[in-house]
């Protein structure tokens, strides 16, 4: 009998439900659903429809007994950041509120009336990202304190969906960090910190790894779907379970998780909390067996995903970077971080407006839009490149690009060129790849995280996209 494991793999825009296996030493994948996701306006709030969205996971597993492929284990992951409380009764207490809704604005300012910016940063080493869900409950205490008076669990995004499969309640450690509320040094909630800011402290639960077991389905759940499965915890926030799917076993590389935001960085046994680090920006989110992802959040695919929707879709991907490849090199660069680009009515006259303003030429076409977003991307991590090597004193030799990102040929080459760095683009499902390696970890397919890269190398096209005029062909780099 074939065995096999089940990712179920949600993104901003989309979700998906992929089954992996093993034929012949090599990983297989095969998408079986996929389903459409996005924030919806609520009484003036983005939110997230957690209900619908649950709905499509359990036709994705009716699907599986459907087809005939039964995992024997499955696991979730999603976005950061976002999460829900729940009251006595389980209930979602208020709405499922997205981190890109406004509400945190001005909230970093008082958080840091309770807690320097310098001091938060020395003690958890998370990117300051005004959407943070430090400051997303600081919204909710200053805006709403009842409703964190009746909190009685929190529970990011996929613990929530993990939650209503098997009934038991853990956080997970990936994801958990990325609330600016775990320390580095315990892997732990810092309860210290988050009694200070006045959020309930009995509301945060266990802290679980990857690779741990959440439990079996509930028996409505079996009655529903038709099988029984153990959730199994990969890396719930989707950068984690990419990162681990980088086919790379030495420490001589960079990495980008390049989708709608572009993960950009290194992995590290120690976290880096400096105010040197600070400065830089970076981030010290966790990672699987503890390893730290040393990154930048840099907006990423987000514009020109953005750019494309207000084209009325007219045109694909593929086609948007022929264009982009295709028309005069328009010199004008925006800054892809700036605030005005994470959630503008209108991408399109955002970029224009920007250009407009720094005295710069306006893009007219399709083209030109898409040439200025993927230059500025480029650049952007460029820039990175410098300073990650400034921190860290080291000089990389290569650039690994996993996720959807890894198709966009003319970026990765506009990467390379920038960067001065050999790019190898791929695996393209560099999350669900990842959520199935630590369902493989935890079965004991693979003994190592090592082992578990040298075999995505052997599975999946790597393509070169190369400054240097060397490539060791046939050899994990």
């Amino acid at each position: 009998m074939q065995k096999y494991y089940l990712a179920v793999d949600i993104g901003a825009s989309s979700g998906r439900h992929i089954l992996g296996y093993l034929e012949n030493g090599r990983i297989k994948l095969e998408e079986i659903y996929r389903f459409e996701n996005g924030m919806v306006k609520r009484d003036g709030s983005l939110c997230w429809e957690l209900d619908k969205l649950f709905d499509e996971i359990k036709n994705g597993l009716k699907k599986c007994k459907q087809i005939g492929k039964i995992p024997c284990s499955m696991g979730i992951d999603t976005w950061g950041i976002d999460y829900v409380m729940l009251d006595a009764q389980d209930n979602i207490i208020g709405k499922a509120i997205g981190y890109r809704d406004k509400r945190t604005q001005g909230m970093d300012e008082k958080v840091y009336q309770i807690i320097s910016e310098e001091n938060l940063y020395q003690r958890t080493g998370i990117q300051k990202l005004i959407f943070n869900t430090i400051y997303q409950l600081m919204a909710v205490k200053t805006f709403s304190s009842q409703d964190m008076e009746k909190a009685k669990h929190f529970l990011m995004i996929p613990d929530y969906f993990n939650f209503r499969l098997t009934g038991n309640k853990y956080n997970e450690y990936t994801n958990a960090t990325t609330t600016q509320l775990v320390s580095p040094d315990t892997k732990d909630w810092d309860f210290e910190l988050i009694e200070k800011l006045g959020y309930k402290k009995d509301m945060f639960g266990r802290i679980l790894t990857p690779k741990s077991s959440v439990g079996k389905f509930t028996k409505e759940i079996v009655e529903e779907i038709g099988f029984d499965c153990e959730v199994i915890l990969p890396a719930t926030h989707d950068t984690g379970s990419a990162i681990l799917s980088v086919p790379a076993i030495d420490e001589d590389y960079l990495y980008i998780s390049s989708g709608t935001w572009s993960l950009m960085g290194i992995e590290r046994k120690e976290a880096d909390c400096s105010l040197t680090s600070k400065r830089g920006n970076f981030t010290n989110e966790g990672g699987v067996d503890y390893r730290f992802r040393y990154l930048k959040n840099i907006m990423g695919l987000w514009m020109i995903q953005s750019v494309r929707c207000e084209l009325g879709e007219s045109y694909s991907f593929d086609e948007l970077c022929k264009q982009a490849a295709a028309a005069e090199d328009i010199t004008s660069r925006v800054d892809v971080n700036d605030v005005c680009f994470l959630a503008p009515d209108n991408m399109t006259e955002a970029i224009k407006e920007y250009c407009n303003k720094t005295n710069q030429k306006v893009p007219g076409t399709a083209g030109e839009l898409a040439d200025c977003i993927y230059q500025s991307l480029a650049d952007g991590y460029a820039t990175t490149v410098k300073e990650l090597e400034e921190i860290t004193g080291k000089c990389y030799q290569r650039i690994h690009i996993v996720g959807g990102g890894s198709n966009a040929d003319y970026l990765n080459e506009l990467t390379a060129k920038a960067t001065k760095k050999d790019v190898y683009a791929g695996p393209t499902e560099a999350t669900a790849l990842g959520n199935i390696l630590a369902q493989m970890l935890k079965a004991g397919d693979y003994t190592s995280i090592n082992e578990a890269r040298q075999a995505v190398f052997d599975s999946f096209p790597i393509k070169a996209h190369l400054h240097s005029l060397e490539i060791r062909k046939g050899e994990l780099l």
